[in-house]
């Protein structure tokens, strides 16, 4: 398993208005600016394909006038929260839906640690959020 040391030099990710933000207890990660990130960088992030079943009841909470809405073709993003463990932290509402319509698979962005900890939008998250992926090492 990996450790990851802190960069001295982050500096919070900037929320403009608009900007989707997923929040998890403290941590709150920009996902507007993930994409950005993810879509100029497609090299670094293959989409794949991953089991609904593998993912269930792990979304935040379901709202029902938004999952008309969605589309299921959009890859979600499954982000390294621990070692080795991945959790949606964009997609939920497209998961259920998927879920609800029978589809097994769902395509997905998977991005690791030292990806997606840039897009946290507070330096002392980030700092706690280094404290707590090295200390699942133990």
């Amino acid at each position: 398993m990996r450790k990851i040391k802190a960069n001295n030099n982050f500096s919070p990710c900037q929320i403009d208005d608009d900007d989707e933000i997923y929040r998890n207890g403290m941590f709150h990660f920009n996902i507007t600016k993930m994409l950005e990130y993810i879509h100029d960088n497609g090299a670094l992030f293959q989409v794949e394909e991953i089991r609904i079943r593998d993912y269930v009841n792990q979304g935040s909470h379901i709202t029902e006038s938004h999952i008309d809405s969605v589309d299921v073709s959009k890859p979600v993003i499954l982000a390294e929260i621990a070692p080795s463990r991945y959790n949606i932290i964009d997609g939920n509402h497209r998961m259920e839906k998927a879920r609800r319509l029978g589809v097994d698979k769902i395509s997905a962005y998977r991005v690791t640690v030292e990806h997606h900890t840039r897009f946290l939008t507070d330096k002392k998250a980030y700092l706690s959020y280094i404290e707590y992926w090295n200390g699942k090492l133990k």
